[in-house]
């Protein structure tokens, strides 16, 4: 004999399925900018919090800086199925498990005089404490910081100090990586053709690649 609750948490399961069920084929009225908006065209979100459906639906996405991580596919991600992707028109970065995403989180490409090229690549090298040696900080003789950026315009007797590229995963042997860097509020490109990401989230990506990755880059 069925145990009255047993039977009543049945019933509840089959009704939340459901309306879960149903929920999923609503269709969703998209917006001009292409987010969803209700019936007023007011802005809305219609999907679950917590799922990227949400995350992509918010209001201020790409152009947050928050991160949205899927933590059990993250445990089943290493450097034998993970890839990269970056796309430049949203300003985001992705770690992907097949064609499902992991991570996708903020990052900086390269400014218009110096952008990063979009382009299929792979990781060429990884170093956990790399120093730029193009871009950086100039010194006089005084150890005083003068303008200019490259080793070219170090003054006689000055010195030249490389930019900090922590986490370093190299695209391209001209230079172009992925690493940590600071990100404008702005979330617009700011880099020297590199493509730098959040310092919270860059190790952990770090950690899922190997030499020979795939990173592609869109525009």
């Amino acid at each position: 004999m069925n145990h009255p609750t047993s039977s009543l948490l049945s019933v509840i399961a089959a009704a939340l399925a459901l309306v879960l069920a149903s929920c999923a084929n609503k269709s969703v009225t998209l917006g001009p900018d292409g987010k969803p908006i209700d019936a007023k065209g007011n802005p809305t979100n219609p999907f679950p919090p917590g799922t990227y459906d949400h995350f992509k639906a918010e209001q201020d996405y790409p152009k947050t800086m928050k991160v949205w991580k899927n933590d059990e596919l993250l445990s089943q991600t290493s450097a034998e199925n993970s890839r990269i992707l970056i796309s430049l028109s949203k300003q985001r970065g992705f770690l992907m498990n097949g064609e499902q995403v992991v991570l996708d989180y903020p990052v900086s490409s390269g400014v218009p005089s110096r952008p990063t090229p979009p382009g299929s690549y792979k990781i060429l090298e990884k170093a956990v404490d790399k120093a730029s040696n193009s871009y950086g900080k100039v010194y006089d003789v005084d150890g005083n910081q003068v303008d200019g950026e490259t080793p070219k315009e170090v003054p006689e007797g000055g010195k030249f100090t490389g930019a900090p590229m922590p986490y370093w995963m190299r695209m391209t042997w001209d230079g172009v990586g992925h690493h940590i860097g600071p990100l404008p509020k702005s979330r617009r490109p700011a880099s020297h053709a590199c493509v730098r990401g959040p310092r919270a989230v860059i190790p952990t990506v770090y950690g899922k690649v190997k030499l020979g990755t795939s990173v592609v880059v869109e525009e």
